[in-house]
């Protein structure tokens, strides 16, 4: 006979037998699996395919822009055998071009601007299996001739192909033709033209700079980096690096909207694995106990104690694989819809959790199982069946009379003193009752903090522009053309479009206008205050491509952004900065950036650090005067306008829209925007945080059946000698709310510490550090009511229980026992 069948039946049995066990087991790994795959399917799913087009293109590890006038193509050529230079390719010519659309591009109003971009010349994509930053080609062709131009979609608006586009900064407006769109996976440029044709693009005999790209032979690290740019940097003429990006920071911006998931999934994974390992671990010390007669009739029925270990770990791991496997298919699941979110980051090449995640996180789930389950197990299997068999299920006689004692001269009725006194008569099993309510406490602490963050995030950022009013201006000045320049082109509105496209007038004509809007807005009534925001695109000493400056006129220090650091600009000459300035340059609070346009430069000095989501751009805030040096032609694009108490918003902004109905603007009321990727983590968190609060109330409720169906003798004795349904439900439940109220004391404040360290981490992910207010979010009265939740997770997972032995009556009791 096969003695696999037996040991089968017995396994099937027991799990037939103790269904609510199993389902807590189930869910419990279903709650470790899914976090697991999720965090570890994002960390390792976002990476492989940056890496794998990186690799795919030989990306440039170090891309390097030069000063034309400050060394010659032979002397950057030269940089090429520097000692940390693996290998070399440039030099490129480049030059930084302000497009904006003359026609053929559907759905986009003629006259739109594109953001300004670096633009390289270069003949052909790639140049070898060996060459440097092979350009992928993802639509159309490459430029090859005069007039054509090629793009690189990301960041940019859609239905670009073809679209005909003027440079109206350039003597006679040369226009260009979208040909292809392109994707460097290194970030090497925004556009690209034949090598000859860049000629015709830049004023003067030469180009206004030239770009090269390097492979080092060490470049895993920042500091590598460095060392491979400042070798480079000695190569050349003090002053003839105008900047420079390091892969690394490129591969950071494509995975930021991934990682910042990264470090609370994990932190849930973590808890749920911890989870697993405890409950399990009681799950099986309870079903031992719990069947302890029933293993030593099977020992003297001949099971070996081996069978008898490996029937009471089967029992386990059969509801364990199950939720395994749904944990795997719900974390591929969720992982997908954060890939579907950030798939444009990584071009043509889709993202997905790897298998090898999937195969690692499901193995050692169940291996984390079998481990918590195998020491009682082998603790049951090596008694004898007669031992087995004599032994109670009670506790030892005299443990916890102690407590019992001091509960009973507390002023209490006898069933809450008796209920108090009882987890000191199971002191391991009350701890594992009091840990699996700690970590749900510290869970929904931990989830409602990070909750309380998040909409801290999106109400200070889902709005462009402060106030709750924001007027935008349609009009560009036409900036001094020089000699044989086109004329300026009238640019018409298309036909019902909701805003206005830009008109281009004299900088003289936009003065007045602005002015006179002012003035309407000021004599509003309801007009609390206002300022104007204008924003242009500089270079930074130090930065590859173009920076984002927004200059302000009037207070706006009542609509600052957030500030991480430092204090927003009191005047002319100060400056705040977001973190990756800050980091790309290496300056901090105090110290200066030069800001340069139009052949003119201006030296600010930093005096905050603002905290900003857009990963795609760098960005500076200043006063309007600090940058009248660089004569950009600035455009107040928006009026920010702030109420006074009462005013109503709709009725104002009616009456301002009538009011500037002659002017070329736009009146609407400042409504933000909810961000997709704060939304999914809204859900991901409120997923994550449910499953683990219904884990902790499964694991409350089997440890308390356990202790229930294991004291029925007592329960019988009390109500007996006339201890009435309700007091025995009062008195189960005492015991439960007892050991929760600890854990939750525990639980809570574990659980504030989680958030104040995930929290900076996530910033940390998106490449920004964290106001100091995104972190303490935690109120009293919130923490009060927290305490209160771990409380009743606690009653909440005994009431079922509780209920089952008010209900039994006394001669059953005494019977079963």
């Amino acid at each position: 006979m096969n003695p696999a069948g037996p040991l089968v039946r017995v396994v099937l049995a027991g799990v037939g037998r103790r269904r609510a066990q199993a389902s807590v087991v189930a869910l419990t790994a279903l709650l470790a699996v899914t976090a697991s795959v999720l965090a570890l399917g994002l960390l390792a799913g976002s990476r492989a395919p940056f890496d794998r087009a990186f690799a795919a293109q030989r990306g440039a590890h170090l891309t390097v822009q030069f000063d034309a006038t400050k060394a010659t193509a032979a002397q950057l050529a030269a940089t090429g055998s520097a000692t940390p230079v693996a290998r070399a390719a440039g030099p490129f010519p480049l030059a930084e071009l302000r497009p904006r659309i003359v026609s053929g591009a559907p759905g986009l109003p003629v006259g739109l601007g594109l953001p300004p971009m670096t633009v390289v010349g270069r003949d052909r994509p790639g140049g070898g299996p060996d060459s440097i930053d092979q350009v992928a080609v993802v639509e159309g062709r490459w430029a090859t001739g005069q007039g054509e131009i090629v793009l690189d979609p990301e960041n940019l608006p859609p239905s670009l192909l073809g679209a005909r586009l003027e440079l109206p900064d350039l003597p006679g407006a040369p226009a260009l033709t979208v040909v292809g769109l392109a994707h460097s996976t290194g970030g090497s440029a925004r556009a690209w033209v034949a090598a000859d044709a860049l000629a015709a693009l830049v004023p003067g005999d030469g180009p206004a700079g030239f770009q090269m790209l390097y492979r080092l032979t060490a470049a895993g690290t920042e500091g590598a980096i460095d060392s491979g740019r400042a070798a480079i940097s000695a190569g050349v003429p003090a002053g003839a690096v105008t900047g420079s990006r390091s892969y690394l920071d490129v591969r950071a911006g494509a995975l930021v909207r991934t990682a910042v998931f990264t470090p609370f999934v994990a932190a849930f994974g973590v808890l749920g694995l911890a989870m697993s390992v405890l409950i399990v671990g009681t799950v099986v010390a309870g079903g031992v106990g719990a069947t302890i007669w029933r293993t030593g009739v099977l020992r003297s029925l001949g099971l070996t104690p081996a069978q008898a270990a490996g029937a009471h770990v089967a029992q386990v791991l059969v509801p364990a694989t199950g939720g395994v496997g749904l944990g795997i298919l719900c974390g591929n699941l969720l992982a997908q819809v954060v890939f579907d979110e950030s798939a444009s980051a990584y071009g043509a090449v889709t993202p997905s959790v790897p298998l090898w995640v999937d195969a690692a996180v499901g193995a050692g789930a169940l291996v984390l199982v079998a481990v918590a389950a195998l020491l009682p197990a082998l603790h049951a299997g090596r008694r004898s069946p007669v031992e087995a068999m004599r032994l109670g299920r009670v506790p030892r006689p005299g443990r916890g009379r102690w407590a019992g004692r001091l509960a009973a001269r507390l002023p209490l009725p006898r069933p809450l003193s008796l209920g108090l006194a009882h987890p000191f008569a199971r002191p391991a099993r009350s701890g594992v009752l009091a840990v699996a309510v700690a970590f749900g406490a510290m869970g929904v602490s931990f989830a409602v903090g990070l909750a309380a963050t998040l909409d801290s995030i999106t109400t200070d950022n889902s709005r462009d522009e402060a106030g709750a009013v924001v007027v935008d201006n349609h009009v560009q000045v036409e900036h001094d053309r020089s000699p044989g320049a086109a004329a300026p082109v009238p640019v018409p509105a298309p036909a019902q479009a909701p805003a206005r496209a830009p008109a281009a007038v004299d900088g003289a004509a936009v003065a007045v206008q602005a002015a006179d809007v002012a003035k309407v807005i000021a004599a509003q009534p309801g007009t609390g205050r206002f300022f104007t925001s204008a924003s242009a695109e500089v270079r930074a000493l130090g930065i590859v491509g173009p920076v984002t400056v927004t200059a302000h006129t009037g207070d706006s220090s009542w609509g600052a952004r957030p500030l991480i650091a430092g204090h927003w600009f009191r005047g002319p000459g100060e400056v705040v900065a977001d973190t990756r300035l800050l980091d790309e340059t290496g300056a901090g609070i105090g110290d200066t950036v030069t800001v340069s346009a139009n052949g003119a430069s201006v030296v600010l000095r930093i005096v905050g650090e603002v905290f900003d989501l857009d990963d795609d751009t760098v960005d500076l805030a200043t006063d309007e005067a600090s940058l009248r040096g660089l004569d950009l032609g600035l455009v107040p694009d928006s009026f920010s306008i702030d109420l006074r108490p009462g005013t109503d918003l709709v009725r104002y902004v009616d009456t301002l829209r009538a009011a500037l109905a002659s002017h070329s603007v736009e009146v609407r009321a400042n409504t933000g925007e909810g961000s997709e990727v704060i939304a999914i983590m809204d859900a991901l968190i409120a997923t994550l945080t449910l499953l683990l609060v219904v884990v902790a109330g499964l694991g409350v409720l089997n440890t308390v059946v356990l202790d229930t169906r294991e004291r029925v003798h007592d329960l019988g004795i009390v109500k007996a000698i006339g201890m009435t349904p309700r007091q025995v439900l009062a008195m189960v439940l005492t015991s439960a709310a007892g050991i929760g109220a600890c854990a939750a004391a525990v639980g809570v404040p574990a659980g504030v510490a989680l958030h104040h360290r995930v929290v900076p981490l996530m910033g940390n992910a998106a490449r920004t550090d964290m106001p100091r207010t995104y972190i303490d979010v935690y109120a009293p009265v919130p923490v009060a009511l927290l305490l209160l939740g771990g409380l009743l997770i606690a009653v909440l997972g005994a009431l079922a229980p509780a209920g089952w032995a008010a209900g039994t009556r006394a001669t059953t009791a005494l019977r079963a026992e």
